[in-house]
Protein backbone atom coordinates (compact mmCIF):
# COMPACT_ATOMS: atom_id res chain seq x y z
CA UNK A 1 0.00 0.00 0.00
CA UNK A 2 1.52 3.31 -0.53
CA UNK A 3 1.95 6.11 2.09
CA UNK A 4 0.07 9.23 1.98
CA UNK A 5 3.22 10.67 3.80
CA UNK A 6 6.43 9.04 2.09
CA UNK A 7 7.02 8.90 -0.75
CA UNK A 8 10.60 6.73 -0.79
CA UNK A 9 13.24 5.63 0.76
CA UNK A 10 16.69 4.31 0.68
CA UNK A 11 18.77 2.66 3.25
CA UNK A 12 22.63 1.98 3.85
CA UNK A 13 23.46 -0.87 5.45
CA UNK A 14 27.13 0.49 5.72
CA UNK A 15 26.29 3.86 7.14
CA UNK A 16 23.13 3.04 8.31
CA UNK A 17 21.81 6.04 7.00
CA UNK A 18 17.73 6.00 6.22
CA UNK A 19 16.84 8.87 3.66
CA UNK A 20 13.76 9.42 3.47
CA UNK A 21 11.36 11.62 0.77
CA UNK A 22 8.25 12.54 1.92
CA UNK A 23 5.71 13.76 -0.47
CA UNK A 24 5.93 17.23 -0.03
CA UNK A 25 9.32 16.81 -1.35
CA UNK A 26 11.61 17.53 1.60
CA UNK A 27 14.65 14.87 2.16
CA UNK A 28 15.71 13.72 5.33
CA UNK A 29 18.85 11.71 6.42
CA UNK A 30 18.40 9.78 9.29
CA UNK A 31 21.37 8.71 11.01
CA UNK A 32 22.33 5.30 12.43
CA UNK A 33 19.36 3.47 12.09
CA UNK A 34 19.79 -0.18 13.29
CA UNK A 35 19.14 -2.53 10.44
CA UNK A 36 16.32 -4.37 12.43
CA UNK A 37 14.36 -1.16 12.93
CA UNK A 38 14.59 -0.46 8.93
CA UNK A 39 13.54 -4.00 8.41
CA UNK A 40 10.56 -3.35 10.37
CA UNK A 41 10.01 -0.01 8.50
CA UNK A 42 10.09 -1.60 5.45
CA UNK A 43 7.60 -4.56 6.39
CA UNK A 44 5.50 -2.15 7.98
CA UNK A 45 1.49 -1.73 6.43
CA UNK A 46 1.77 2.13 7.68
CA UNK A 47 5.25 3.72 6.87
CA UNK A 48 3.99 6.98 8.37
CA UNK A 49 2.58 5.45 11.21
CA UNK A 50 6.10 3.54 11.77
CA UNK A 51 8.19 6.32 11.22
CA UNK A 52 6.19 8.76 13.30
CA UNK A 53 6.79 5.75 16.07
CA UNK A 54 9.86 4.66 16.15
CA UNK A 55 11.94 6.80 13.65
CA UNK A 56 10.93 10.07 14.03
CA UNK A 57 12.89 11.78 17.25
CA UNK A 58 14.55 9.06 18.04
CA UNK A 59 17.58 9.78 15.46
CA UNK A 60 19.78 12.12 14.80
CA UNK A 61 18.82 13.75 10.93
CA UNK A 62 19.64 16.19 8.49
CA UNK A 63 17.43 18.08 6.33
CA UNK A 64 18.91 17.71 3.11
CA UNK A 65 17.23 20.25 1.29
CA UNK A 66 15.23 23.30 0.94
Amino acid sequence: MPSTVIDHYEYDEVSKNLLITFVTGMVYCYKDVPIPIYKLFKGSISKGRYFNYHIKDKFQFEKLND
